[in-house]
């Protein structure tokens, strides 16, 4: 199954949707009429330095996480689920049906407004710690006005209080064990926390007027890391308890890990939520077990003609090829030296340069490859593996056989336990890295 996630504040960026204003521009002129200014020009040259403003940050991200929404509607199959994160919510909701994209922009302009007129608050993200270990801190040192507003991951927080709680109680988390840092995040105020109460009680008020639609596909709530329910209301409701409660997002993507979603596709332009999914999703699998070595029959010492030359490897070969054909060309010759079994996530690859190595691998190997085939093999091994199992594209990588013998079947090379394998790692009977671990103690 598959998510499509979307991310909040703190991903913008000057030149950010440069690639895709071009491709929707009925999309910016709808966004322009309900802003009252050109989105274009906020995201593409910052004036004034706009993008720091959470009054502004917020309607940029939700239009160009719409603008990835529309490509991928175009070159990307359906989801199962939609999530956001914080302000990725409502792109969530518009692309499950809750509401039209002029009605969510106007949504988030108007939370936009409320939560930067809550002043004097900050936001601080503390890594490598426990949520135990967080709460115990901040009790210990009576930081009684700092709350955890984001739950990002098992040992990723996101504390939210005033600016001098958090820069009273920096050095006390810079100084505990196995920390990894404390960051400021860029932010305006102390969102999803207490403080932003008043804000969210207006905006309670905002929602009663608006219609919700019934949702075509689920969306997780940051609120409760459960799918909203089918109630108009209760959607109302959770949105305006959102601004003043935790994002409890290890929470969502655990209900959807558990719900059998293994591809999670972030639109927009960060990666920062899939770098936090593979560390949840990695916590919930279980350690695999020490692989036994099968028993093997005495080999017999080969011949001496057949050891002149060494076997075939197409799995060898299909790697290479994928590292100099399919990806280098896309992002350089980083890609030469690419760890095989290493996922492409490391590569920083946003939704679009997915769906150009799918249609570049289609050109390499001659048959389409749908963008599908990259998502769920995310590395040059793993999705050499797979393409070892397609018939249709047999041909295009089988090895040439010397001249005096026919061409061997690629199904020659294979192992059929590795076969077996790979056809349970597609079916998410067995995680990817259980698969590698199952297929290395074959060799």
């Amino acid at each position: 199954m598959r998510c499509y996630v979307f991310p909040g504040q703190g991903t913008q960026k000057k030149g950010m949707g440069r690639s895709l204003f071009g491709r929707f521009p009925d999309l910016c002129r709808r966004a322009d009429r309900v802003l009252g200014y050109p989105i274009e020009e906020l995201c593409l040259e910052n004036p004034e330095r706009r993008l720091s403003d959470t009054a502004y940050a917020q309607p940029a991200i939700y239009v160009v996480n719409a603008l990835h929404w529309s490509a991928a509607q175009e070159d990307l199959p359906p989801a199962d689920f939609f999530a956001g994160h914080s302000l990725g919510e409502y792109s969530a909701l518009f692309a499950a049906g809750a509401f039209d994209f002029e009605t969510g922009l106007t949504l988030v302009r108007r939370r936009a407004e409320l939560m930067s007129q809550v002043s004097g608050g900050a936001m601080a993200a503390v890594v490598g710690l426990s949520e135990q270990i967080v709460q115990q801190t901040l009790e210990q040192h009576g930081a009684t006005g700092v709350v955890i507003a984001n739950y990002n991951a098992p040992e990723q927080f996101v504390l939210s209080g005033s600016r001098e709680e958090l820069a009273r109680i920096k050095p006390v988390f810079e100084q505990v064990e196995g920390v990894r840092g404390f960051v400021p995040v860029r932010v305006s105020g102390p969102f999803h926390a207490p403080a932003m109460a008043p804000a969210a009680d207006r905006f309670r008020s905002l929602l009663a007027s608006v219609e919700v639609g019934e949702l075509r596909t689920p969306v997780i709530s940051n609120v409760t890391g459960r799918p909203f329910g089918p109630d108009a209301q209760e959607v109302r409701d959770l949105l305006a308890d959102q601004i003043a409660r935790p994002v409890r997002w290890t929470d969502c993507i655990r209900y959807l890990w558990d719900a059998g979603v293994s591809t999670f596709t972030e639109l927009g332009e960060s990666k920062v939520l899939t770098s936090l999914i593979d560390r949840i999703t990695t916590a919930q699998e279980p350690a695999p077990e020490p692989a036994k070595e099968p028993a093997r029959e005495p080999a017999e010492e080969p011949a001496p003609e057949l050891a002149k030359e060494p076997a075939p490897d197409p799995r060898r070969d299909l790697i290479e090829r994928i590292k100099r054909e399919i990806l280098q060309p896309e992002i350089g010759d980083e890609a030469l030296g690419f760890d095989e079994d290493a996922s492409f996530r490391q590569l920083g690859l946003n939704s679009i340069i997915y769906v150009r190595l799918a249609r570049r691998a289609g050109t390499v190997l001659g048959v389409p490859i749908k963008p599908d085939v990259i998502f769920q093999h995310r590395s040059c091994a793993a999705l050499a593996d797979h393409l070892l199992t397609r018939d249709d594209i047999a041909p295009a990588i089988a090895p040439a056989a010397p001249p005096e013998a026919p061409p061997a079947p690629l199904r020659a090379y294979q192992d059929e336990r590795v076969t077996a394998l790979l056809h349970d790692c597609a079916n998410g009977t067995l995680s990817v890295d259980r698969t590698i671990v199952a297929i290395r103690a074959l060799a």
